[in-house]
């Protein structure tokens, strides 16, 4: 039986974690290792982390603290925030990181996505596309953590991503965000539907059928998830958390 991944996804704003509400609104919610750390013990499919501070700042997410996810996480896992080079992502997979994420650069530079699946093969290079609807309701690609609206249509640049060699897109909807309240199902399908790679759906999850309706009715490849991961409870407790391997296969059954 066919299982997606199911993906936590932690930002990391200076030396924690945080989780936000609609890219703003941050708050912090723990130790980064001690994440790993827990997320080792349930056994979760993969991990990413996202330096939300390094773009803005012109610098690459620490290569200190990919070793130290690499030493203590049992789970692939991917790392982006502030890439711009081949040096970077030599440096990132070197110091353990299976994939790298590639979000603001990428829309500055598409070619660069080529540059770097040419080198390290298209399974290493993810392109993370944030969005945002326009005032008349048309979906815009947002850079720089959702603070610069870059004027592309985000089906046309996933096409163009998937072209210069990208192995994964991740899909997230800004005003989805630390919802909790459901992916933007409409935006995930026209994605998927738009290209051949895998896709994954981010941006709102709050209940473990969100994933299934990610799949099944928007043909996400992955799904995942923030604030599902490290909050419990309607007062939004902080509580890192994962569902089990048979719950996840009977809700994608």
């Amino acid at each position: 039986m066919f299982r997606p991944r199911v993906i936590p996804i932690l930002l990391l704003k200076g030396p924690g974690l945080v989780k936000s509400i609609k890219f703003k609104d941050y708050r912090y919610v723990g130790d980064p290792i001690n994440a790993v750390k827990i997320f080792n013990d349930l056994r979760a499919d993969e991990l990413v982390f996202l330096d939300i501070l390094a773009s803005r700042e012109k610098r690459c997410i620490s290569l200190d603290f990919v070793r130290n996810v690499g030493e203590e996480a049992n789970m692939p896992f991917a790392v982006g925030g502030g890439i711009r080079n081949i040096k970077d992502i030599r440096e990132i997979i070197n110091a353990g990181a299976e994939k790298v994420i590639i979000n603001s650069y990428a829309a500055e530079n598409p070619e660069f996505i080529r540059n770097a699946s040419d080198e390290f093969g298209s399974s290493t290079i993810v392109v993370s596309i944030d969005v945002k609807k326009k005032f008349l309701g048309t979906n815009q690609l947002y850079s720089y953590g959702g603070r610069n609206a870059t004027g592309l249509d985000p089906v046309s640049f996933a096409r163009l991503m998937q072209k210069m060699g990208a192995g994964e897109i991740i899909i997230t909807s800004i005003e989805k965000d630390g919802t909790m309240q459901g992916y933007d199902l409409e935006l995930i399908r026209l994605i998927s539907e738009s290209v051949t790679i895998p896709v994954v759906a981010s941006g709102g999850a709050g209940k473990t059928s969100d994933f299934k309706l990610a799949v099944t009715e928007s043909h996400a490849s992955a799904v995942a998830a923030g604030s599902m991961f490290v909050f419990y409870g309607p007062r939004r407790a902080v509580l890192v958390n994962y569902p089990d391997k048979k719950e996840l296969e009977k809700i994608f059954q």
